[in-house]
C-alpha cells in the first residue's frame, strides 16, 4: 500500500510537469533550450563540476516555471474578477521565472561562452575521457524527449500510458550506452535482453500498446546514438 502511494505521488508529480509542457509556451521554450545546451555541453567538453552547475541552472528555471504555472492556476481558481492582488501574484511569479532565466544566461556566459572561441561544426572525438557525463546527458535528453512526446500526444503520463513508453525509452537508452561504451558482445546482449523484458512488461501489463513501446525503444536508441556521436564515440 505504501509503495502504491509513493508511485501514485510520483505519477501525480509527473502529470503536473506534463500539464505545464502542454499548456505553457515558455515551458516548451525552456525544454528546447535545455536540450540544446546539454548537446552543446557534450561538444564543448564540459567537465563534471561545470556540468553540475548547468544542470542546477536548468532545473531552477524549470522549477520556477512550474511554480509560476501553479500560482496562475490557483489565482484563476480563486479570483473571478480582475483584482490588483491577483495581478501582483502573477507578476511576482513571472518575476521569479525571469530571475531564474537570467541566472541561467549568466551561467551560460561564464561556462559556455569562453569555449565558443574557434567553434567548429567538425565533430571530432572530444570527450571520451568523460563517458559518465555523456551517458547522463543522453539519458536526460531521452527523458526530456519522452516528456515532450507525452505532452504532444496528450495521453497518459511519464510512468503510465501515452506515446512513447518512457520506461522502454530509458531502458533502451541505457542498453545503447552500455553497448557503445563497452563494445562487448556479451554485455550488449544482456543489456538488450533486459530492455526487451522491460518493454514486454509494459505491454503485458496493458500499460502501453505495442506501437508505444516500439516508439519508446526507437527514441531511446536514436537519441543516445546521436548524443554519443556528437561526443565523438
Amino acid at each position: 500500500m505504501n509503495l502504491r502511494k509513493i508511485l501514485d505521488s510520483f505519477n501525480y508529480a509527473v502529470a503536473g510537469i506534463i500539464y505545464a509542457i502542454q499548456t505553457q509556451r515558455n515551458m516548451k521554450i525552456h525544454l528546447t533550450a535545455a536540450i540544446l545546451v546539454l548537446a552543446l555541453s557534450v561538444y564543448l567538453r564540459i567537465n563534471s563540476r561545470e556540468l553540475l552547475i548547468i544542470f542546477f541552472a536548468i532545473i531552477l528555471v524549470i522549477m520556477a516555471e512550474l511554480f509560476n504555472t501553479a500560482i496562475e492556476a490557483v489565482v484563476d481558481l480563486s479570483v473571478q474578477e480582475v483584482h490588483p492582488l491577483a495581478r501582483t501574484a502573477k507578476n511576482v511569479a513571472a518575476g521569479a521565472v525571469l530571475m531564474a532565466a537570467l541566472n541561467s544566461v549568466i551561467v551560460a556566459y561564464i561556462i559556455i561562452y569562453p569555449r565558443l572561441e574557434g567553434f567548429s561544426f567538425y565533430f571530432a572525438p572530444r570527450i571520451k575521457e568523460t563517458p559518465l557525463n555523456v551517458t547522463l546527458i543522453a539519458l536526460l535528453v531521452v527523458m526530456l524527449s519522452v516528456g515532450v512526446g507525452k505532452a504532444l500526444s496528450n495521453k497518459g503520463t511519464f510512468v503510465k500510458g501515452g506515446l512513447p513508453s518512457g520506461h522502454t525509452a530509458v531502458a533502451f537508452a541505457g542498453a545503447t550506452a552500455l553497448t557503445l561504451l563497452t563494445a562487448n558482445t556479451l554485455v550488449a546482449t544482456v543489456a538488450a535482453v533486459m530492455s526487451l523484458l522491460v518493454a514486454h512488461s509494459r505491454v503485458d501489463a496493458e500499460v502501453h500498446t505495442l506501437f508505444e513501446v516500439v516508439a519508446g525503444a526507437i527514441l531511446g536508441i536514436l537519441v543516445t546514438m546521436l548524443v554519443f556521436n556528437l561526443a565523438g564515440w
